[in-house]
């Protein structure tokens, strides 16, 4: 298998060659915008390390990976003009830099080139590929539906939140994986153990998403520190948090004197959320169900009969994605 480097560089070199449109601008400048504002490229790299991994031509697999990329930055238009977020990657968000309805109708846009990039793929894989793609990007929405629902919910369980980031985040990174599996001509229960590696894997990055959005450093992490804490989200550490807290009167009516304020400083809602966190210990016992579901994502990766040699690239790249600033 190729280094994770050079799938990168495979990606950026053809997101680099790739036009979306010049007119009317106000439609496709957004685009070109959010797309070239960098990021890991996560989902589009595992599309081409699963081909690899199945010994296929990677280069079948760059439309589909294109696709996955596309689909990925179609949901963050959405998910920033929802959570009414300022940054995105050090830069302002594309509602905030034209406005909402540009960014709905540009990350639209974005959501039909998609699929016109995934039928670009071989036409024999394209009904199982269409299918992934799209239980996929409905099951995406369920879980951002899910997320907004809770915002507002009083009662919501960890059971409830991990099924709904398993939905939201995680199933991308897995469907990325199966899409790659596919293209590389891999058996159905290969790509669907491949699959489950990379959805407890994405469960993983996503809980070390909600750590970062306290603990992590602004400038580094590229997001507003704190924006889960300021939206109420009702992320593992929150939830944790008021399961804790039952047993202490005092800091209970503390937490959801802040979850409840109509007004407030956000600066000061972060710090005095932070600390209740801190005392709690609540980043430990997030970081500890990470580890948990990474370790449950190398168990479906012993299922498939692969070299040993392209598991441990696979394993190297998941746990270089564990090592993000905090």
């Amino acid at each position: 298998m190729k280094s994770s480097k050079e799938y990168l560089q495979l990606i950026e070199q053809a997101l680099k060659d790739k036009s979306y449109g010049s007119s009317p601008k106000e439609l496709y400048e957004p685009i070109s915008y959010i797309m070239s504002l960098g990021g890991k490229r996560l989902r589009p790299v595992l599309v081409l390390m699963a081909t690899d991994f199945f010994g296929a031509d990677i280069k079948k697999a760059l439309h589909p990976a294109l696709a996955v990329e596309l689909f990925h930055n179609f949901t963050l238009v959405h998910d920033d003009i929802m959570d009414k977020a300022p940054v995105r990657r050090n830069q302002p968000t594309v509602h905030r830099k034209w406005n909402d309805s540009v960014a709905i109708l540009s990350a639209d846009a974005m959501m039909v080139k998609a699929y016109q990039e995934m039928c670009k793929a071989e036409a024999a894989l394209l009904p199982a590929l269409l299918d992934v793609f799209s239980d996929t990007a409905v099951k995406v929405c369920e879980g951002q539906q899910f997320d907004m629902n809770y915002e507002t919910e009083i009662k919501v369980s960890i059971i409830q939140y991990l099924k709904m980031i398993e939905l939201k985040t995680a199933v991308l990174i897995g469907g990325s994986l199966k899409i790659g599996a596919i293209v590389g001509g891999a058996r159905e229960e290969d790509a669907q153990a491949l699959y489950n590696f990379g959805k407890h894997i994405g469960i993983a990055f996503q809980l070390q998403d909600d750590i970062l959005d306290v603990f992590g450093d602004e400038e580094k992490f590229g997001k507003q520190k704190g924006g889960d804490i300021i939206a109420n989200k009702k992320t593992y550490l929150l939830l944790k948090a008021l399961e804790m807290v039952e047993g202490n009167r005092y800091m209970k009516e503390e937490l959801h004197q802040w979850i409840n304020a109509p007004e407030f400083n956000p600066k000061e809602k972060v710090e005095a959320v932070t600390t209740i966190y801190n005392f709690l210990n609540v980043k430990e016992l997030a970081t500890k169900e990470m580890k948990k579901q990474f370790d449950k994502a190398l168990t479906f990766l012993d299922l498939i009969p692969v070299v040993v040699s392209n598991k441990q690239e696979l394993i190297m790249f998941a746990e270089s994605l564990m090592v993000r600033e905090i």
